[in-house]
């Protein structure tokens, strides 16, 4: 089985350089020195109010990922707002199709594809035209997995912040078996599986060796907040050395 690869998302990044006009910390920067050590793709999310990534930078970002053609650029957002636009004119590796309103303060639950599944079947089907690979940010549900694959996705990104509250908790083995049961649907869909939304050098160990086949972990708040303190390439290191720990062993109890 192939080792989960690691995205960086950036967008803290861009919401500490926007609080001067220094241009300071530079997003190029961070991206080049996290691919140096061995990030496996780079994730932003820009949203409409540009309240952290902006259009220049999703270009910025778009042509230094070409640089690197052994990594991927994966841009977030909602199809119905601003993303679609980014994936036309930039064709990046992955579009990850998220559910946000324009004002939300972060990402915080999946798609309805029971309401959603005719908005986004042409979108999804101009991207995949594109050459761009679909994911969709998806609950830990398993009755939804055929749907999304339904719908014309190549992938579902699980949201994990249920997962990350329960780290430590009464409730962990519960949510545990919930995503490692939605992560075998998706599978047996047809589906790869991401993940990402909390997951940190604590809580990701466990979530890889529990739940089947996740092909990549979108990281960005918490490995930007170790970065404050590590410094990227250590943080970086570290998360790569919890998803080699994760592939060196299984689950107690298994």
């Amino acid at each position: 089985m192939n080792k989960t690869a690691l995205s960086v998302n950036l967008n803290k990044v861009a919401l500490v350089r926007n609080t001067r006009h220094l241009g300071i910390p530079s997003l190029a920067r961070a991206a080049t020195i996290c691919l140096q050590h061995g990030a496996n793709g780079i994730t932003v999310h820009p949203r409409p109010d540009q309240r952290h990534i902006r259009t220049a930078d999703v270009h910025e970002l778009a042509a230094l990922l070409r640089q690197w053609p052994d990594r991927e650029f994966n841009i977030e957002g909602n199809p119905f707002q601003n993303l679609m636009g980014f994936v036309q004119e930039l064709r990046p590796h992955q579009c990850t199709l998220v559910p946000d309103g324009e004002g939300q303060f972060t990402s915080d639950h999946g798609w309805n594809l029971a309401r959603d599944e005719q908005r986004l079947r042409p979108l999804i089907a101009q991207a995949r035209a594109l050459g761009v690979r679909v994911s969709l940010f998806m609950d830990a549900d398993p009755s939804a997995m055929a749907a999304a694959r339904a719908v014309g996705a190549d992938r579902v990104e699980l949201y994990t912040e249920p997962y990350a509250k329960s780290w430590g908790g009464p409730s962990l083995h519960e949510q545990t078996a919930r995503y490692a049961a939605t992560a075998q649907a998706a599978l047996d869909a047809g589906l790869g599986v991401n993940a990402g939304h909390d997951l940190n050098r604590d809580n990701l160990g466990w979530f890889l060796r529990s739940v089947p086949g996740v092909q990549e972990v979108s990281i960005g708040h918490a490995l930007i907040s170790d970065a404050l303190e590590l410094g990227y390439a250590a943080t970086v290191t570290d998360y790569l050395r919890c998803i080699d720990a994760a592939f060196e062993r299984v689950p107690s109890g298994s």
